[in-house]
């Protein structure tokens, strides 16, 4: 039972999220019409059925519903993940997105740090800040524990390396939670 759900509430965002990290059905509604077609994508990618609802302050910016989005998305893997035994732990991968190419590696070590390095040749996708895109990743990778490294080797398309980074995030995570088949904790000191 790899499944977690987590509610958060605030003066500023409403966030609901149900994750199954071996797969189910995905709906996503957080009034951002691009951030729903990401993390529709991450779903779709990652092999995880979600569920995400969210109201935000969109009449002041993005920013909180996507930061608090990935503050209760990295708050439901790591209560899905229990003690992380049994996984895999690493993952890597690499998505080609048209002309944009990204890279992800990540180890789901318990200790949180995020290393982005991407840049977007337009400011906005929509309704959506790309400069939200290191946010979203940033709060993510804290709450779940995870080391993410995530790079945009290059590309000319905002949309199009967005795009390609969260889907290179979903496929790397899926290899580091799959399962082992055994339910050893992958660590020479026994625990993560």
């Amino acid at each position: 039972m790899r499944k977690a759900i987590v509610d958060r509430a605030t003066k500023e965002t409403k966030v609901h999220v149900e994750l199954d990290l071996d797969g189910g059905s995905v709906s996503i509604e957080t009034g951002i019409g691009f951030f729903d077609h990401m993390l529709t994508a991450f779903a779709v990618h990652g092999g995880f059925g979600l569920t995400v609802q969210v109201q935000g302050d969109l009449e002041v910016d993005c920013h909180h519903t996507i930061e608090d989005t990935g503050i209760v998305l990295g708050q439901a893997f790591l209560k899905a993940l229990a003690d992380r035994s049994g996984i895999v732990r690493y993952g890597s991968f690499y998505v080609p997105m048209d002309e944009a190419l990204a890279f992800c590696a990540l180890d789901i070590s318990g200790r949180a740090y995020l290393v982005f390095d991407a840049s977007f040749p337009e400011e906005r996708i929509g309704g959506y800040d790309t400069c939200m895109t290191e946010e979203f990743f940033r709060a993510f990778a804290f709450q779940a524990g995870i080391t993410l490294h995530l790079k945009s080797l290059y590309g000319k398309n905002s949309h199009h390396i967005t795009e390609a980074l969260y889907k290179a995030c979903a496929h790397a995570l899926q290899g580091a939670c799959a399962l082992s088949g055994t339910q050893e904790t992958l660590s020479t000191k026994g625990v993560l």
